[in-house]
Parts: structure tokens; C-alpha cells; sequence
């Protein structure tokens, strides 16, 4: 099938989307008008006369106001419409119904420790207490990189590699305020993390952020005493040298037992997927997180977890969320969520439109209110059962909310320190990204991107522009791809060796 000139959304918006670059002349018979100007790939046509001050509405929501009268046929971007407040009503729980099991339990190829939990990948993780440490976990790791010394690591296959994963922060901050508390959290979070058969941690020895004072997060403790969390530092251990030779020799002593692991068919349900989307475009909302998120319903529907984020990036669309709400106190929480991106964006003189980038921009978005109405199609359908702060634990099943910056680095950062041991990226203008330990899926939101970038991107969601797949089809086959990389398929990221620099916690507060 031939892709269509435009698509409608929904019957009663003002514009279509056009599938191609529209000329001037252009005859959009089915919408009974003529295109006025060039119209980019991506980019919006008014399909009838839209008077200034009037709200421009697509899914059927208002996505900005037009900043002068829009006559049809004419391009409808950032030159025209402008964001303005719009009333949502959050109508708490109203669209909440019975998500049905599946018929069939599924089952992925997955790694099971010792403690019950499953794992989709086998890796040994380095972290770091603080930045002035990065270089020495830095020459640790790479003591074991395949590319660089593929000896180190042929006895042992099941490893699927030594990572360090690095940050600016823990010093120079509140010993007692949030900042610190966070960094703690998320650098907890990963070193639980069932994608790692082991971690160590490595310090300077006079930072804020203190080994003894992380280890005393919640669950680290009995890592250590059952051996899976070593940690040491620069100065107690005698300079860089000492400490790289005695991180390498640690890492050493990890392997054959991290090794001794053996994939088995486990339930779906241990499935925990971060959902991410950067570099949107006009099409994210009708092709890519759409089709995600019919494969999070059946995620879901396999007693799975579905992790949405971004918050900036769900702004004026949350009432699409808390109506899916099991409870008014999850409504709540999201909200006050909201409330407090309004104040933080407020207090550093933003606000909430800031968000769309250059890039969402040349892709055919306008206002935060567009881009996030596209974006909670990720989420699928099913009741919103419980909000998270920044990598906190995520205990419920089904889909839940974590509060995160929209820059996907630190909020994937936030999902996989919450337990995420997959992440699906869906991207129209293109991304290259990975998430170490969890695999990363990259999802296309048109054809032409896939063509471009082929290899950085996991599925191509842009053949439903094209007419040759359905959003249910397609969601199907991401799903069947999930399984299979949660079963050790690798990833385009993975092959690319993307991941270790991509972990940034979310640093809040004074740099003192």
C-alpha cells in the first residue's frame, strides 16, 4: 500500500499531519483543501479557519493556541501557535477497567539468581562513589574490554562484560539534603540490580558521599556480606596504580563464579521495561508509541511491569494518566508531581514549554502540550496502579509512573535504578543509545529514519505510515522482540558497545 498525502487523528481536529513534504497547490481531497505552502514531513496543515486566540486541537486535545487567524490549507507550527494554559480535568480513576490476563503464559530465556530474582543480562558492574574515581573504575573495566583484550574475558562466555558506570557528583554537596539522598538511591538501585552478578565499588576517600554511608542504603548490606559488593578507595589502597591492580585482581576473583550461570525458560511477568522516547517527531504520536504501547498491554496482560517516565514530557496530557488511576492517591501523586516540575522550572526561570528541542521542532512539533499528548501513547492502556519518585524500587506490576527529567539519559538512569531490566526508545529523529546493564531497543517512528540510521535501530514502526502494518501488529512483533532480547539477543546498541557513558544520575541542589 501507498502511504496517504495526510493523516487524521481524530474527526474533530484542526489539522492533519502531513506523511510526506507537501508542495503548495497540493489538493487534499478527502479534507477539501488545498495546501498553501511547503508543509514538511511530519508537520501539520489546517484543515478549516482557525481564528487567533482560538485552541488548535489534535488527538482531540488542545495542543496550543494560534497566534494569528490560520486559514485552511495553511502550514500550522511554531510561527502560528503558541502554548497556552488549558484546563485538564485529572477526573481521577474514570477510565479505569479490568485488564484481562493473557490466555497464554509466555516465557523468556532468562538468568535466575540465587535469591529469586531474574536477570535479562550477566554483567560485573563498577561503580563509583564519586567523579574523583571514575578514572581508576574507568582502567579497571578496561582491563576486561573484549575489543581491547579479548583474552581477559574468553574463559568466561556467560559474562557478558565488565562495565563502569561513572558520574559527575558526590562531593561538593549536602551531606544531609536531597541530592546526596538520590545519588544514593540510584546508585543503590543499580548496584541490586539482577543484571549484575557483582559489583564493586570504588571511592577517593574523602568525599561526601561515603562508601560506609551508601552502603548503609537499604538491601546492600547482605550483598556484601554474601560477597556480590566489594568496595575499597584511593587513598586507603595507596594511589591509582595500587587501586587499578587490586580492582583488576577483585574482578578476576568474580568471574568464574559470575559464570556459573545457566539461561532458563522463565514467566514473562519478570519482564520490567523502561519506556523512553527522544529525538520525537511529528509521527511518534501515530506510529512508534503507539504500536509500544499495544506491546505494554500485552506485557501487562503477562503479569509484566511498564515503567513511564519524563515527567516535562507527559505535561498536559497527565489527565489522560490520572483517569487511568486505581486510586485517587495515585492521581494525587502524579499531580503533585506536576506541581512540583511547575515550581523547579519556575525557580530557574523556565517553563514547562522549554522542553521541545530543535530537533522535535524540525520534526514537526510545536508545544509541550503536543509532544506529551504523543508521548503517553507509550503507556498503552491499561490502569496506572502506582507513581515513583526518581529511582525508587518499583514493587507493583503493570504500569506505573517515575517521576524523571525528560533528558532520557538521566530518566532511563532513574528507570533501570528502579529495577528495569529492558528499556524500549522510541525515536523520528534519530538516537544513538544504550543502557547498561539492561538491554536498549530502539524503536523508529518513520520509514526514512530506519533507511538513515539502520544501524542503531532495533524495529521500524514507520510501515504503519506506510499502510503495511497495524499498530497491533506491530506492537505484537515488538513484544515477540522483547522476549527475545530479554533472552540474550543482543541489541544494535549492545553490538555498538553503547552503555557505560550513558548512566547520569539526576544531580539536584547546590554544588556547594
Amino acid at each position: 500500500m501507498s502511504a496517504p498525502a495526510v493523516i487524521r487523528i481524530h474527526p474533530a481536529d484542526d489539522i492533519v499531519i502531513a506523511c510526506r513534504q507537501l508542495l503548495p497547490g497540493t489538493v487534499l481531497r478527502d479534507e477539501g483543501v488545498t495546501v498553501a505552502s511547503l508543509v514538511p514531513p511530519g508537520h501539520k496543515v489546517a484543515v478549516r479557519a482557525i481564528a487567533e486566540g482560538a485552541p488548535v486541537r489534535r488527538y482531540n486535545q488542545v495542543i496550543g493556541f494560534a497566534r494569528q487567524a490560520i486559514a485552511p490549507g495553511q502550514h500550522v507550527h511554531t510561527h502560528n501557535l503558541a502554548m497556552g494554559d488549558v484546563s485538564r480535568d485529572p477526573a481521577s480513576g474514570s477510565d479505569v477497567r479490568d485488564t484481562p490476563l493473557a490466555t497464554e503464559a509466555l516465557t523468556f530465556d532468562g538468568i535466575v539468581r540465587a535469591d529469586g530474582r531474574v536477570a535479562t543480562r550477566n554483567y560485573i558492574g563498577i561503580l563509583t562513589s564519586v567523579n574523583c574515581s571514575a578514572t581508576v573504575a574507568r582502567a579497571i573495566a578496561d582491563h576486561f574490554r573484549r575489543d581491547i583484550h579479548p583474552e581477559a574475558l574468553a574463559p568466561y562466555p556467560n559474562v557478558d562484560g565488565v562495565v563502569a558506570l561513572t558520574h559527575g557528583a558526590g562531593c561538593a554537596t549536602d551531606s544531609e539534603g536531597e541530592n546526596l539522598r538520590v545519588l544514593r538511591r540510584t546508585l543503590a538501585g543499580y548496584a541490586r540490580h539482577p543484571n549484575f552478578a557483582a559489583v564493586l565499588v570504588v571511592g577517593l576517600g574523602c568525599e561526601t558521599n561515603q562508601i560506609d554511608g551508601l552502603l548503609a542504603e537499604p538491601g546492600l548490606a547482605a550483598l556484601a556480606d554474601g560477597a556480590r559488593l566489594h568496595s575499597f578507595n584511593i587513598q586507603d589502597t595507596g594511589g591509582t596504580a595500587r587501586t587499578v591492580a587490586r580492582g583488576v585482581d577483585v574482578v578476576r576473583g568474580l568471574l568464574a563464579d559470575a559464570n556459573r550461570v545457566a539461561r532458563q525458560p522463565v514467566p514473562a511477568s519478570h519482564i520490567v521495561v523502561g519506556l523512553q522516547c527522544g529525538g520525537s517527531d511529528g509521527y511518534s504520536g501515530i506510529t512508534a508509541n503507539p504500536a509500544l504501547g499495544a506491546a505494554v498491554d500485552l506485557l501487562v496482560a503477562q503479569g509484566g511491569t511498564a515503567i513511564l517516565s519524563e515527567t516535562p514530557e507527559i505535561y498536559g496530557a497527565e489527565h489522560l494518566l490520572t483517569r487511568r488511576a486505581v486510586s485517587p492517591a495515585v492521581a494525587e501523586r502524579l499531580l503533585a508531581r506536576i506541581r512540583w516540575w511547575e515550581a523547579y522550572t519556575a525557580r530557574h526561570a523556565g517553563n514547562m514549554d522549554n522542553n521541545p528541542s530543535a530537533g522535535n521542532k524540525a520534526g514537526g512539533l510545536t508545544t509541550i502540550l503536543e509532544k506529551s499528548l504523543g508521548a503517553v501513547a507509550k503507556s498503552g492502556t491499561t490502569n496506572l496502579v502506582e507513581v515513583y519518585e526518581f529511582a525508587q524500587p518499583v514493587q507493583a506490576r503493570g504500569l506505573v509512573f517515575m517521576d524523571t527529567p525528560g533528558y532520557d539519559p538521566v530518566s532511563a538512569t532513574g528507570q533501570v535504578a528502579g529495577g528495569a531490566n529492558l528499556i524500549c526508545f522510541t525515536t523520528g529523529r534519530g538516537s544513538a543509545y544504550g543502557c547498561a546493564p539492561a538491554p536498549s531497543l530502539k524503536l523508529s517512528t518513520n520509514t526514512a529514519l530506519w533507511q538513515r540510521q539502520a544501524e542503531d535501530i532495533d524495529i521500524n514502526c514507520g510501515d504503519i505510515l506506510d499502510g503495511d502494518a497495524t499498530i497491533a501488529d506491530k506492537g505484537a512483533a515488538i513484544f515477540r522482540l522483547m522476549l527475545d532480547t530479554a533472552s540474550g539477543r543482543q541489541t544494535r546498541s549492545e553490538q555498538h558497545g553503547y552503555g557505560q557513558n550513558e548512566f547520569v544520575p539526576w544531580a539536584l541542589g547546590a554544588v556547594m
